[in-house]
């Protein structure tokens, strides 16, 4: 890494007071060039020290010139004697070369997901379960630590005789994807735990083997810097400063993530060897003291009421921070009693994570404008005045459609409720009317297309007015990115700035375009931020996408109400593209699953004879267009079993999983029902996991579904 990227990494403020710690008090030191290996190790002990000042507790030291001056010489003298670079010098935090993908990690103690709380009832109820299985009397006391639930993403942190030595996600919390170089650039998370302690410090001794368990996260200062860096490159922007972290922290290059300037609470240990530990805040406490970074907002909390006064209290305090929480984790304090308590399933019995409502705010809406989706679908969207909400700053808001903004009767003008529970953009929950100024007017949908002039259609029986244009500019750029999407033909490079310039210059006036792209390069590389690398990037991506398998190609063609599971239905049953624009309605329809509107809606696409023409391009440029025989499966082993999926899978895409069931025999589904035989949970799931507990259906981790598949 060199001197420059050091700086930019590094930042320091000016120099403030402050105590020792278990680092001790360093001073800058004088050069000691006889003894090379002794002045490195000096200088790593006191650039590891600031950055902890720094990082860990906002409180620096030196100026910005003494820190600079410190880690130059570093640079300087490890350059001199290459042979005593080692990797957790502050040097190595950044320069390791790019992957080509991660490697799976597996956990030495997995890491548990949480039940949830939503209201002040279920968490008394906790208390009470709590009790029950400790067979204590109702009015025992417990003691429960309650921490902030920091909206991020989950790692775990090895350590090797206080060396980090892998850096890894959740995943399934059995085993998780091993992103050490990534997580080596997030200056508060130390490389090396001091070993020499201070006198003034009560650590206990670093164990030989433990790993640490923490929360990466983006602040709301850092999230919005990397968005108008992204929007001004042309890429899309994150939804949420949590799956920026997520994106940042899976970046194949590490100089990447070094730049979006990460952050971590850790929040709790998962493996030690010989911790001697008997509460868990003596645990926050040591790891606090080794030199982590611990959230001082928590408490030690005598009884239940105690912990929901704590959860109050951050209710109405969470938008004081600069990063998002989702709610309070609250945890029996004691180690033994967390033993005895156990776990069911993936669940920790000792603790729970009380979950805060939606976020919401107020606003004013300024203009309703009419959005034109790749089907021709006519979406109203509110354009209001920014408010900020959940972490980031919100000016958009959806109105679903015409029967929506009726039965809320929304207008331009009103002061309006808003609210996002987890969806990327916020939707109006309802209209204050008593600020409601005179003169407005209930909303009409228009008569004719916003972007094309054609005629609006409702059809009847259905919600959504759509656009009639065959050639509608607007539709021909979101069915060029549904084209290119990942769960269909995957061409990574083509975002939403390089598909406008595309259809806006001519280059593409439908998906088959884009295979000709190749006849037409030098227009390509003269489109702005294209440039010579760019363009061969783009066209090999394109190139390899020929080979995608048939489901993929169906789904990609974005026929109405053909998603991807009814995509693989629809390739198992045909085979071919060929055979399926052959089929008839009453063929199509006798597809489990698929029923006449769907088939009507299939035979009609390929009757179109636009539609025709771009399947002939498809095929004169080499897209594959049959279904690849199943390879040998021996008894397929999922005939006969329906499975549902619910979380982010670590290893595959929800589709990937859904295609490997189809090809061993069994059918995915998208809802849980009491026809469900498993459910397979990844990281963050959702509802489905509820409902297949409360059926008593068989759930799976990522790791025990890829053995039963025979994945190892």
């Amino acid at each position: 890494m060199c001197f420059k990227q050091a700086r930019l990494f590094c930042r320091i403020p000016p120099k403030r007071s402050c105590k020792t710690n278990l680092f001790g008090r360093h001073t800058l030191g004088k050069p000691n060039p006889l003894d090379p290996q002794a002045r490195i190790e000096e200088l790593r002990r006191l650039i590891n020290y600031h950055n902890y000042r720094y990082y860990v507790l906002d409180s620096p030291e030196i100026s910005d010139a003494e820190y600079d001056r410190l880690f130059r010489e570093l640079v300087e003298l490890e350059t001199a004697y290459p042979s005593l670079v080692t990797p957790d010098s502050p040097t190595q935090r950044v320069g390791a070369p790019p992957a080509e993908q991660f490697e799976s990690h597996t956990h030495l103690l997995p890491m548990l997901s949480l039940n949830n709380a939503f209201d002040e009832g279920e968490l008394r109820a906790f208390d009470a379960r709590v009790k029950r299985a400790l067979a204590l009397p109702p009015e025992a006391p417990i003691e429960y630590v309650t921490e902030l639930k920091i909206d991020g993403l989950a790692v775990s942190l090895t350590y090797e005789n206080g060396v980090l030595v892998t850096g890894a996600t959740r995943g399934d919390g059995f085993s998780g994807e091993n992103v050490t170089n990534n997580i080596r650039t997030i200056r508060s998370i130390p490389l090396r735990i001091p070993q020499s302690l201070d006198a003034a410090s009560d650590a206990p001794p670093v164990p030989r083997l433990m790993e640490v368990r923490g929360e990466v996260y983006m602040t709301h200062a850092e999230f919005q810097k990397v968005n108008e860096e992204r929007i001004e490159a042309g890429e899309p922007a994150f939804a949420n400063p949590r799956n920026a972290a997520a994106g940042s922290v899976r970046q194949l290059d590490p100089s990447i993530t070094a730049r979006r300037r990460l952050q971590i609470f850790v929040y709790g240990l998962g493996f030690v060897e010989n911790g001697g530990f008997t509460t868990h805040w003596e645990v926050l406490e040591t790891l606090r003291k080794w030199g982590f970074r611990v959230s001082d907002h928590r408490r030690l909390c005598p009884s239940i009421e105690e912990a929901l006064q704590f959860i109050r209290e951050w209710e109405s305090k969470r938008e004081e921070l600069d990063y998002d929480i989702d709610g309070v984790v609250v945890k029996v304090n004691s180690l033994a009693l967390q033993a005895e308590l156990g776990q069911v399933s993936r669940s920790p019995r000792w603790a729970i994570a009380y979950k805060y409502p939606p976020d919401q705010a107020t606003t004013v809406i300024r203009e309703i404008r009419v959005q034109v989706g790749r089907t021709g679908a006519l979406t109203p969207v509110a354009i209001m005045d920014p408010v900020p909400l959940g972490g980031v700053t919100v000016s958009r808001a959806t109105l679903h459609n015409e029967d929506e903004i009726a039965r809320k009767d929304v207008r331009v003008g009103d002061t309006v409720v808003i609210q996002r529970a987890g969806e990327v953009i916020p939707e109006v929950v309802r209209v204050v009317l008593e600020k409601r100024p005179p003169g407005t007017e209930p909303f009409k949908m228009p008569t004719h297309c916003p972007v094309c002039g054609s005629a609006v259609e409702r059809p009847e029986g259905e919600a959504v007015a759509r656009c009639t244009g065959i050639a509608c500019p607007a539709q021909l750029r979101e069915r060029i990115r549904h084209f290119a999407s990942r769960d269909a033909m995957d061409i990574e490079g083509l975002g939403t700035a390089l598909v406008e310039q595309l259809v806006e210059t001519g280059l593409v006036k439908d998906p088959g375009d884009l295979y000709f792209l190749k006849d037409r390069r030098s227009e390509l590389v003269s489109l702005e931020r294209m440039g010579e690398k760019s363009a061969d990037n783009l066209l090999k991506a394109i190139e390899d996408s020929k080979n995608r398998s048939l489901d993929r190609l169906i789904f990609a063609l974005g026929i109405r109400h053909v998603g991807s599971t009814v995509a693989r239905a629809l390739a198992e049953r045909f085979r071919s593209l060929d055979a399926l624009a052959n089929a008839s309605v009453e063929e199509i329809a006798e597809i489990p699953g698929v029923g006449s509107v769907i088939a009507s809606s299939v035979h009609t696409f390929f009757q179109q004879p636009s539609n025709k023409a771009v399947i002939e391009k498809l095929r004169a440029a080499g897209v594959k267009m049959v279904m690849e025989e199943a390879p040998e499966v021996g008894e397929r082993p999922f005939e006969g079993k329906t499975f549902v999926f619910t979380g982010t899978l670590a290893s595959m895409t929800r589709s990937e999983a859904e295609r490997l069931v189809a090809q061993l025999g069994g059918h995915a589904a998208s809802s849980v029902s009491k026809n469900t035989d498993y459910v397979v949970a990844g990281e963050n799931p959702g509802s489905k996991l509820t409902k297949a507990q409360q059926l008593g259906i068989t759930i799976l981790t990522e790791e025990e579904f890829k053995r039963m598949a025979g994945i190892q």
